[in-house]
């Protein structure tokens, strides 16, 4: 069992930044392939990024690009997302997501994540 808790969410105007974190309780998050998940009222929980077991390789849904950031520290058991430039169509629920086979075929598929976070309220002003 892999506990996510997710903070750093919250109320901004357009064009400001948050920053996301997710700390996972156990000893294995270096071996987890981890990623950042949004669902908006009304619509389907869509890909926001994720990031490979090392943090070597990262990837972003092409509404995000050059916006966000997505890091992990595995000394710490965290994953954050540097939110920058935020729109009002960013204004969701956002989650952490770990994968624990490590792999990162299909990786924007909600249904290859194993753990989930709580979630996280990001509302964005225009």
């Amino acid at each position: 069992q892999v506990l996510l808790v997710e903070s750093g969410g919250g109320l901004v105007q357009a064009g400001g930044s948050l920053r996301l974190s997710c700390a996972a309780s156990g000893r294995t998050f270096y071996a987890y392939t981890m990623g950042w998940f949004r669902q908006a009222p009304g619509k389907e929980r869509e890909f926001v990024a994720a990031i490979s077991r090392s943090g070597g390789s990262t990837y972003y849904a092409d509404s995000v690009k050059g916006r966000f950031t997505i890091s992990r520290d595995n000394a710490k058991n965290t994953v954050s997302l540097q939110m920058n430039s935020l729109k009002p169509e960013d204004t969701a629920v956002y989650y952490c997501a770990a994968r624990t086979d490590g792999s990162l075929d299909s990786y924007q598929r909600p249904s290859r994540y194993d753990y989930w976070g709580q979630g996280t309220q990001v509302t964005v002003s225009s």
